[in-house]
């Protein structure tokens, strides 16, 4: 039986490292689902630019939805179940963002997994994420799954240690990185987004974070 073209079936999986895999496209046909989601959490959840625990301002803004929150003020990094700025439990994580998670996730070898925080990261041209590492959730064991909207980005993908050499990853709207296992502690970050309009979200890229963190 002749085989169709592999392309039939958009971008093959590609393994990054060990426990680390870049889902080229994926969320591409569920963004418009996405996308009236996402304005339903940020209605609720505004985006804002939280402080560091030393009083700076981030550069990137940023929001959340799921059970759980991720915040930075004067008391640290952490995760509540409220809005501190309202006072207001976090709207609830969509159903197509966690279906689309449990799928991606499920892709890279990460059966089951079930998120219960996602962070809306908000980038204009020139914003940045430095390298660091995702240790405020409670379960290692348990992969972050990112998802890619708007502008295109470098991934900076590092090893356990800062010192250690970043790999550089190009992300496109609709990508979804996924990463785990031995990498979920790897240092990473994002370096500053390039000038551009994207066709469907202007100068802007939205980045979705999602993650077991309680």
């Amino acid at each position: 039986m002749i085989q169709p073209p592999l392309d039939l079936f958009g971008p093959e999986p590609q393994q990054l490292a060990p426990h680390t895999t870049l889902l080229p496209g994926f969320a591409l046909a569920q963004v418009e689902p996405l996308l009236d989601a996402l304005r339903l959490v940020l209605k609720a959840a505004p985006l804002r630019h939280m402080r560091t625990p030393g009083g700076l301002p981030m550069a990137v803004a940023l929001s959340n939805c799921g059970a759980l929150g991720w915040v930075s003020d004067e008391h640290g990094y952490r995760y509540t179940p409220f809005d501190p700025q309202s006072n207001q439990p976090w709207p609830p994580l969509p159903l197509v963002l966690q279906a689309l998670a449990g799928r991606a996730a499920a892709l890279a070898g990460f059966e089951g997994f079930v998120p219960d925080a996602c962070l809306v990261n908000h980038y204009r041209p020139g914003d940045r994420l430095s390298l660091h590492q995702d240790r405020d959730e409670r379960d290692f064991s348990q992969p972050i799954v990112s998802v890619s909207l708007g502008l295109p980005a470098v991934f900076l993908f590092g090893g356990l240690q800062r010192s250690e050499p970043a790999r550089r990853i190009a992300l496109n709207h609709g990508d979804v990185l996924v990463w785990g296992g031995e990498d979920r502690l790897r240092f990473h970050g994002v370096q500053p987004v390039g000038p551009g309009v994207h066709s469907r979200l202007g100068e802007r890229r939205i980045n979705l974070t999602l993650r077991k963190a309680g």
